[in-house]
């Protein structure tokens, strides 16, 4: 079943690079908008080994851009509700499924060095910070998404490295608490953003109670951004592999 499943990808990228894929771990921290998207993309292209991180359960308010998010799955756990979706794609799939959050009390916890590919896809500033930093530091290709909400612009997402990236709020609060701190990535990697501004929010969001922590502010986003963001960092992940 493997070899006809992956079929169309082995004929564009070859047997060589198709054996490369399905042999690298990945592992995803973050599975909204952007992660979950990131993750389909990468079973569907061959990736077998994949770890899914993310402490939160599914809500109403996910079914406008998260994959796995519908009226079936309210409720359940992201990671699991995702988890059994990408094995219905590829049933001999390796999907490990953690509903935690990433912190640095919990970062010994994930054994980040053990990985080919990191993903990240958190919100939390602080979060996100330390999981570059630690990243960073190992052998593990590092690929993060910077901020995808209050934008519809698709023509705008970009990639570019971390310290390159211009106009995306997110990136700057990032570099200004690292130089605040003095606390800097080991090596160099690439981000997905946009180089539209953000725009305003109109009206007041929904608290659903689904999240394990409380976000700064909760701002409007779009599927067709987010997916971008995530099959963007797939991507980044697949041509890696392929060289």
């Amino acid at each position: 079943m493997t070899r006809e499943l992956f079929n169309r990808t082995e004929l564009l990228l070859g047997a060589d690079a198709m054996k490369r894929i399905q042999s690298k771990r990945v592992i995803i921290f973050g599975l909204g908008g952007v992660g979950s998207w990131c993750a389909e993309c990468l079973v569907r292209e061959g990736i077998t080994h994949l770890t899914l991180v993310d402490s939160d359960k599914v809500c109403i308010t996910n079914c406008n851009r998260q994959l796995m998010a519908t009226a079936k799955t309210i409720g359940e756990p992201k990671v699991e509700a995702l988890r059994n979706r990408l094995l219905e794609i590829n049933p001999e799939a390796d999907i490990l499924a953690l509903q935690m959050n990433f912190s640095e009390e919990t970062a010994n916890d994930f054994k980040i060095e053990t990985y080919d590919y990191v993903i990240d896809a958190i919100d939390s500033l602080r979060d996100k910070i330390e999981l570059c930093l630690r990243t960073t530091e190992t052998g593990a290709k590092f690929f993060s998404s910077m901020g995808a909400a209050l934008r519809i612009d698709p023509t705008k997402v970009k990639v570019s490295e971390f310290w390159k990236i211009k106009g995306d709020p997110l990136a700057a609060a990032m570099r200004s608490s690292m130089r605040r701190n003095k606390l800097f990535p080991a090596r160099k990697f690439f981000c997905v953003h946009s180089e539209e501004q953000p725009l305003p929010n109109l009206g007041e969001a929904l608290q659903d109670g689904s999240q394990t922590f409380r976000k700064v502010q909760t701002n409007g986003s779009l599927a067709h951004i987010t997916a971008i963001f995530g099959m963007t960092l797939a991507g980044l992940v697949i041509q890696d592999i392929n060289g």
